[in-house]
């Protein structure tokens, strides 16, 4: 199929304000298994290794003077311009001068045929005009800055070494470089068609690996082949189609192959409030996201991709079976305790964090979304493994039980417990898809007559305690006043006027123009949080579901144009000035992205 047109934008000379640069001027790169965050002025200032989930050798965005880097300019004034290569999840930006233009092709490349290293990353680069003098570093700060490493040369490489880990410096028309106890670094000039390249491999106990130019630069090559292979077998049509496959690209830069997880987002502390503490790893698999997760892959296309994303809930889910984590490492692994780094955090947004506290928390609606991904693969396999299906069966009984508790929710505050509406109804939700299940005999129906009448139960708990007849909407939490994006999820209810007044609620208390927060009231931490970019598209395919469709088809083109120059979006946006905040790229805000799309596109079609 067709990639679409890719995004190219021009502008001044990046600004950065005390080392840093905005959010929103980061591209994603990667290869399945770790992500690189490069800048619109070349650095990547973000790069964990050997994995995803790993301790980084590159932390700059968390730290500019200790976390590391790898830089890449011209020594004159310039405009830069960029774009992913079509239908790849390879950056090209383009620098030009007075002097002349340049242009850099980055990626995480992917293994070839031959030796090659654990990790690789490469940045090609290329004169297309004039002369123009380039300058390089690689500043290499092993453990998020926090373990020291030696530089030396090894048959004329520089090599980084520290612990287990190893990293080499590979030039080929990029200048001698030239070490100190802290950097490598060159200085070159290009001139019209001329071709340097610059390669940094990576190895984790194992030994490091010296590519051959030829070897980096067909991998190079085949690397934009495999993501333009992977897209061409995608169903990406409808009139948001390019803004769905760029979501369909971010998403499987967050497919951690090894496992078949996906990570929520590809970094860790970057702040929901400049100067804030709202500051966490998302660097693992929430299972709040498995059921946006398997849908958005079978509504794109994905069966591998769907299956082996399954099979790992499945594996990690047994660990702590019958009961839920909130999250799990992208190796199945449930612990994940939470500590501080020793980084000043992004523009002094302290405390940098590695793990996450909400593991350990009950969250409710976990068990209706993994009860719908087992309903959703179901559906499209036709049969569950009887181990699965005996599990499931197993969590639908620990859902009768535990259904009346207060829990954390889905935002997983860090206040006391409460009785939110939108864990009752995705408990609601597990028991419905337990009890469609049995009825057609995919897992045992001995106790099949108990989940329809905690379910039952659990609607009687909503329609009662959860809803506010005077002002016609689903509230937060059971007896409140307050209303939560979350709800815009909903739940099937033979009246539909209820969805249509929360919809409306959530439009008139939350909404600002197409920005959406998540809830008002307590959430037990200081400070305050962005608009939530997930919430809007939820509004979108919401304002559609209750046949606005000409509302949410505007709301959708005024998304699309929030996102940033390479068509990524992060967590959150400042409604004031449309800066990033919080971890990027988000799984969840494609996610959302490509359900709204697809909800739009459908009835369009019909």
């Amino acid at each position: 199929m067709e990639s679409g047109p890719s995004r190219s934008t021009a502008g001044g000379w990046p600004e950065r304000r005390d080392g840093y640069a905005p959010l929103r001027e980061y591209a994603a790169i990667g290869d399945g298994r770790t992500v690189a965050l490069v800048a619109r002025d070349g650095a990547v200032d973000w790069l964990p290794v050997p994995d995803l989930d790993s301790a980084t050798v590159f932390a700059a965005v968390l730290d500019s003077r200790r976390g590391g880097s790898c830089t890449l300019r011209p020594t004159v004034p310039c405009a830069v311009g960029r774009r992913y290569l079509p239908g790849t999840n390879v950056l090209e930006t383009t620098f030009s001068t007075a002097r002349g233009t340049v242009r850099v092709t980055d990626a995480m490349t992917v293994p070839d045929a031959h030796l090659t290293p654990l990790r690789e990353l490469q940045r090609r680069i290329e004169g297309l005009s004039g002369s123009v003098p380039m300058c390089w570093s690689v500043t290499p700060r092993f453990g998020f800055g926090s373990r020291p490493a030696r530089i030396r040369t090894r048959a004329g490489v520089p090599v980084v070494s520290c612990g287990a880990d190893a990293l080499a410096v590979c030039t080929w028309q990029a200048g001698r470089p030239q070490c100190t106890p802290s950097a490598i670094s060159g200085r070159f000039d290009t001139r019209p068609g001329s071709r340097s390249l610059i390669a940094l491999p990576f190895a984790h106990e194992e030994p490091l690996v010296f590519p051959a130019r030829a070897e980096c630069e067909a991998r190079l090559d085949q690397t934009s082949a495999a993501w333009r292979r992977w897209l061409g077998e995608r169903t990406c049509g409808g009139p948001w189609q390019e803004a769905v496959q760029r979501s369909a690209l971010a998403l499987e830069l967050l497919v951690f192959a090894p496992s078949g997880a996906i990570a929520a987002a590809a970094t860790s502390s970057l702040p929901e409030q400049l100067g804030g503490i709202r500051n966490w790893d998302y660097r693992f698999s929430w299972i709040r996201d498995s059921a946006f997760t398997l849908g958005a892959f079978l509504q794109l296309g994905c069966p591998r991709e769907a299956q082996a994303y399954f099979w790992w809930l499945m594996h990690a889910t047994q660990l702590t079976h019958p009961r839920l984590r909130v999250l799990y490492r992208l190796d199945g692994g449930a612990r994940a305790p939470e500590r501080t780094l020793p980084l000043q955090g992004y523009r002094g947004s302290a405390p940098a964090r590695t793990g996450n506290a909400a593991a350990g928390q009950l969250q409710l609606d976990t068990y209706g979304e993994l009860l719908q991904t087992a309903w959703l693969y179901a559906q499209a396999a036709g049969q569950l493994d009887s181990d699965i299906a005996h599990r499931i069966a197993g969590m639908a009984d620990l859902v009768c039980r535990l259904w009346r508790a207060p829990d954390a929710g889905i935002w997983e505050v860090r206040s006391r417990p409460l009785h939110f509406t939108q864990s009752k109804m995705m408990c609601w939700v597990a028991l419905d898809r337990a009890v469609r299940l049995a009825d057609r005999r995919l897992i045992h129906t001995r106790r099949a007559a108990r989940w329809r009448q905690e379910r039952q139960a659990v609607r009687d708990f909503i329609e009662t305690r959860c809803f506010n007849e005077d002002r016609h909407t689903y509230v937060r939490a059971a007896d409140s006043a307050e209303v939560d994006a979350g709800l815009l999820l909903g739940y099937a209810h033979p009246d539909e006027s209820r969805m249509r007044g929360t919809v409306e609620a959530v439009r008139r208390e939350l909404a600002h123009g197409p920005f959406v927060h998540r809830y008002s009231g307590d959430d037990g931490l200081p400070g305050r949080e962005g608009a939530f970019l997930a919430c809007s598209f939820w509004l979108t395919e919401a304002l559609a579901r209750c046949g606005q469709r000409a509302e949410a088809a505007d709301l959708m083109d005024q998304l699309i144009a929030l996102a940033n120059d390479v068509g990524l979006y992060s967590e959150e946006i400042d409604p004031a000035d449309g800066a990033f905040l919080g971890n990027l790229p988000q799984a969840l805000s494609h996610l959302a992205l490509i359900s709204a799309a697809c909800a739009l596109t459908e009835r369009k079609q019909r």
